[in-house]
């Protein structure tokens, strides 16, 4: 089979779909701790992902474009909208009024530590060194500018607490949704969407939360509408492209913009480390985008639905007549072998050989190193034997 050539890479492409949910996600939450004083964490997280289910619901495609969500998925969605569109919202809605806003912000660096580490624990997506720098880079980011709101005082430390509750719950649900990922994004975003409005309502009713006033309520309807629910397609579509770890790690940036829309509402708790947090996030980010991971590697036989194209390298199958432009529709793959770069996506979900030939799936996969795009290394052999992968 050939290899797709001429077109964007699967590194470049996921990676901009993650900055872009991203800074759609990192800017709400200061306009979060903004508009939502004097409410309730409930209402709060009912009103922004009630946002966020209205723009799932303008963002559905006909059966032909996207793969529908299954009776099958139902027991994960529920997971993910339990983790995503519950303890998340509630708990950053929580900590975001008892907390700065620029520290808030920088405590959601670490979703990507939890996301990162979840994938490669439970998928096995491969964590080489480029990408466990960038993930340093970021966490020291992060770190940086923990360290800076730590000094300036202790009476924020419940609501950053909760903040990293809320990071931990986001990191555990992208990891979770990593198995939508092939299916209609604007479908998965309204399902997750309703299910979380519908529990931190009647969470707010039996709480006896009080009723928010008409701007505010609009306000953070809007917000959910862009910084949850555009900015969850993009990380579904990204996740796609670019895997779980990679997409979270990149997602990282999120809290720096998130700092800097807090700066601009007139937030002056950072100073000089907030300049160098930026600078080692933005490393992090730039090393993710250069990524190149290629070697060769064994398709096995298999049949599934998803949106897909002709021109990828993996979608040979004909029509009559051939379809224009991304379609879906049940498909079969045949068994291949090939070389080509790629990414931890719904076709390249296969481990990476370890140190002695024996495969962490059973998948045929040339170790890193032999036909790699870079050297194998002895410290991630290292880091595999230690971790008994």
């Amino acid at each position: 089979m050939k290899a797709p050539t001429g077109s964007i890479g699967p590194a470049a492409s996921g990676g901009l779909l993650a900055l872009l949910a991203a800074g759609l996600f990192g800017l709400s939450t200061p306009l979060v701790q903004l508009l939502g004083k004097g409410l309730g964490p409930f209402t709060t997280a009912a009103l922004l992902y009630a946002g966020a289910a209205v723009v799932g619901a303008t963002l559905r495609r006909g059966t032909e474009r996207e793969a529908r969500l299954t009776r099958a998925d139902a027991p994960r969605l529920a997971v993910v909208a339990f983790l995503g569109a519950v303890v998340g919202p509630v708990a950053l809605a929580w900590g975001l009024q008892r907390a700065s806003g620029a520290g808030a912000s920088l405590m959601l660096t670490l979703e990507a530590l939890f996301t990162a580490l979840l994938a490669w624990l439970l998928y096995g997506e491969t964590m080489d060194r480029r990408v466990w720098a960038a993930m340093l880079l970021l966490l020291g980011g992060g770190a940086l500018l923990a360290f800076e709101q730590a000094t300036a005082g202790s009476g924020q430390i419940g609501g950053l607490l909760a903040v990293l509750v809320a990071t931990a719950a986001w990191g555990a649900d992208n990891t979770a949704s990593r198995a939508l990922a092939d299916r209609d994004p604007g479908q998965v975003v309204m399902a997750k969407s309703a299910l979380g409005t519908a529990a931190t309502t009647a969470l707010a009713v039996a709480v006896a939360e009080p009723l928010p006033a008409a701007g505010a309520a609009l306000g953070l309807l809007a917000i959910g509408a862009t910084g949850y629910g555009l900015s969850l397609r993009f990380y579904l579509l990204a996740q796609r492209s670019f895997g779980a770890a990679r997409t979270g790690s990149v997602f990282a940036c999120a809290p720096f913009i998130g700092a800097l829309g807090a700066v601009a509402l007139g937030d002056r708790s950072g100073g000089w480390m907030m300049a160098a947090a930026g600078f080692l996030m933005a490393a992090g980010v730039f090393l993710h985008l250069l990524e190149r991971h290629a070697h060769e590697h064994q398709h096995h036989h298999m049949s599934h639905e998803h949106a897909h194209t002709h021109d990828d390298g993996h979608h040979d199958h004909r029509h009559d007549p051939m379809p224009a432009g991304a379609h879906s529709h049940p498909h079969v793959h045949r068994p291949t072998l090939h070389a080509h770069p790629h990414a931890p996506d719904l076709h390249h979900q296969h481990r990476h050989l370890r140190p002695g030939g024996l495969s962490t799936s059973g998948n045929p996969c040339r170790p890193p190193g032999t036909a790699h795009s870079g050297p194998a290394s002895s410290w991630w052999r290292r880091v595999v034997r230690a971790s008994g992968r």
